[in-house]
């Protein structure tokens, strides 16, 4: 490839990257608010049939696993912003893809840990807090990813 295509290919392949970071995140957000929210609703109808009130509580297991979208949202924008530098756009397709599938990895076992906790508080109606932490550890994983694929880009650039 000539210097002036990479310079005209570059930054069009980096954004590529952007994308994937997002699109990737998102999908593992679907996975995960997918698994604990069938969860969720299973755990309700319990309660219904045993005449139990429903805990709401469980919501908050449910939509957990969609704040790694906006993790992929954030480590897009940063992608767009590096994709200035028309070289640097194989390590930026590779953060993309390889950034928003920890992230969405991290959603969907989120998600599975919340429908663990979905099952766990309709039944017995205690934990919440303990259950809560448990699911922010899973969270811990795409908060690292963001954070240092960040930081390496910010490095490069």
């Amino acid at each position: 490839m000539t210097g002036q295509e990479v310079e005209l290919l570059g930054p069009a392949m980096g954004r590529f990257g952007a994308v994937a970071a997002l699109a990737l995140a998102a999908a593992g957000s679907a996975l995960g608010t997918g698994a604990a929210g069938a969860a969720g609703i299973g755990a309700w109808k319990r309660c219904y049939a045993q005449n139990k009130s429903a805990p709401f509580l469980l919501v908050a297991f449910i939509g957990a696993p969609l704040s790694q979208t906006i993790y992929g949202l954030i480590l897009q924008g940063a992608i767009v912003k590096a994709a200035q530098v028309p070289e640097a756009f194989p390590a930026l397709i590779g953060a993309g893809i390889l950034g928003g599938l920890a992230m969405g990895m991290s959603a969907w076992m989120q998600g599975k840990a919340g429908a663990g906790a979905c099952d766990a508080l309709a039944e017995t109606g205690q934990g919440f807090g303990n259950y809560l932490i448990a699911i922010g550890v899973v969270e811990t994983v795409a908060l690292f990813v963001m954070v240092f694929i960040q930081g390496s880009l910010s490095a490069a650039v």
